[in-house]
């Protein structure tokens, strides 16, 4: 009720997915005889001799919000494509800021896993695939295992009970080999992953070949993925809710038109009037904002004509600016109070919370950041800042196609800010080749192409030609 954006209609196929994952969640999750049943495997330290009637992912949760959220949304994919239980990892507030997505069971791992040190794992970890890729201890083909169906497989008595997936920013080209079609049927042998990544890996998906068929089918368009999923799995708890809906009634519910704006500096940074008139430029060029006149010019005496009177009912523009820092919210504000607008409409500028730092693990922190992502996804149209994974959740909840404010140090000579391919977050840290041959990931499939605001990620656009 709250976005004027309805967003986009999910296709059938993957309304039908859900449900079958639904029941997945419920037969085979927390307090059933299957999971109680998985656990003891996985204390055994030995594989099932069969194939086992549930298998299980463990999304490790850790860095900043942004980061959680597009992780889970990954995680959750990946668990959808190959039929697993989905379980996420408690820590860093993702019990308090979330609702429950799948009802009669759990989506939080809990506690007593027997991995006591999963939170833990790293490139040191003897149980990293691609560290056992590495010292040949997993080959995806195995002289003592026939190929069954013209699949790859591993002996079933060398396989471990578990298997640590490491994705983080420091990935070996071994790790990589996640996104690889034998691989991945080897990994289907093996009952639990736990899977470290703060990344949105789900380009990366799409280059798995085994997978591209059901992701068509589920997406077909490409660049609304974390905009299903995203809307499907991330609603606020009460109390976050209450901090959304008072300041969307307070804030925005009364605008003819809703602007977010998403400044991305950080606490060390020092104000950046460069930046604010990027800023500035960027919505005023692009349309979003009315250009302002001098201070002492005032708009054209406003008619009374019938057209000119239902006009002036519908004049009012709400900008949420959401930044760790007042001061360029504070600059906006001034600037649309002081002087008046060419249109002669009026912009009103709020920010709902400036922490100055980023904290980590700091309950209401997260919470108002939960919050404002929120917001920025209830606008008509957004502003966001190159590389943010804050300004990703928002566009993507929002459906909404980003104007992006590049990153850094801003260049005179470059454009204030540019529209984004499409609303679907960057895969900042992509894999770099085909698992054949080495090769331009952004290249091997139309609709994965390289990011704007990080050349080397990748993102899905809605596009069919090369």
């Amino acid at each position: 009720m709250y976005r004027r954006n309805a967003g986009r209609q999910p296709s059938e196929h993957l309304v039908s997915k859900l449900r079958s994952h639904e029941d997945l969640q419920r037969r085979c999750g927390p307090g059933t005889a299957a999971y109680s049943a998985a656990l003891e495997q996985l204390k055994s330290g030995k594989s099932p001799a069969a194939s086992p009637e549930c298998r299980y992912l463990v999304s490790i949760s850790y860095r900043g919000l942004g980061n959680r959220i597009l992780a889970a949304a990954s995680g959750f994919l990946y668990a959808l494509l190959t039929g697993r239980v989905h379980l996420v990892d408690p820590s860093n507030q993702m019990d308090d800021l979330f609702c429950e997505p799948f009802t009669g069971t759990t989506w939080l791992l809990p506690p007593g896993f027997p991995l006591v040190d999963y939170q833990s794992f790293y490139l040191h970890t003897a149980q990293r695939y691609g560290k056992m890729r590495e010292n040949r201890v997993l080959r995806p083909e195995s002289p003592d295992a026939p190929v069954s169906g013209g699949q790859a497989t591993a002996a079933v008595a060398v396989l471990p009970a578990f298997a640590y997936i490491h994705l983080d920013y420091n990935q070996t080209d071994y790790d990589q080999l996640f996104f690889c079609d034998e691989d991945q049927r080897l990994l289907s042998n093996i009952q639990w992953l736990v899977v470290r990544t703060d990344s949105y890996i789900v380009p990366g998906l799409f280059l798995v070949k085994a997978f591209q068929d059901e992701l068509a089918e589920l997406f077909p368009e490409r660049d609304a993925v974390f905009h299903h999923l995203g809307r499907y799995l991330f609603h606020p708890t009460n109390h976050v809710w209450g901090l959304v809906t008072r300041y969307y009634r307070g804030h925005l519910a009364w605008a003819r038109r809703r602007v977010g704006i998403q400044v991305r500096v950080s606490s060390w940074e020092s104000e950046s009037p460069e930046l604010l008139k990027t800023i500035t430029t960027c919505t005023q060029e692009e349309g979003l904002l009315p250009r302002v006149l001098g201070k002492d010019q005032e708009p054209p005496a406003v008619t009374t004509t019938a057209a000119a009177a239902a006009r002036r009912g519908l004049t009012s523009i709400a900008v949420v600016v959401t930044s760790l820092k007042s001061w360029y919210y504070e600059k906006m504000k001034g600037m649309y109070w002081e002087q008046a607008t060419a249109t002669g409409e009026v912009v009103v500028v709020d920010q709902p919370s400036h922490e100055e730092h980023q904290l980590y693990g700091v309950k209401a922190h997260d919470r108002k950041a939960w919050a404002e992502m929120y917001l920025l996804s209830l606008t008509d149209m957004i502003v966001t800042t190159g590389t943010s994974t804050f300004g990703y959740v928002a566009q993507g909840l929002g459906g909404l196609t980003p104007w992006v404010l590049p990153r850094g140090e801003v260049n005179g000579t470059a454009p204030p800010c540019r529209r984004d391919m499409s609303m679907e977050p960057c895969f900042h840290v992509a894999p770099l080749y085909d698992c054949k041959r080495w090769e331009d990931a952004g290249k091997i499939v139309p609709h994965v192409r390289h990011c704007d605001d990080m050349p080397a990620g990748l993102k899905l656009v809605d596009r069919t030609e090369w």
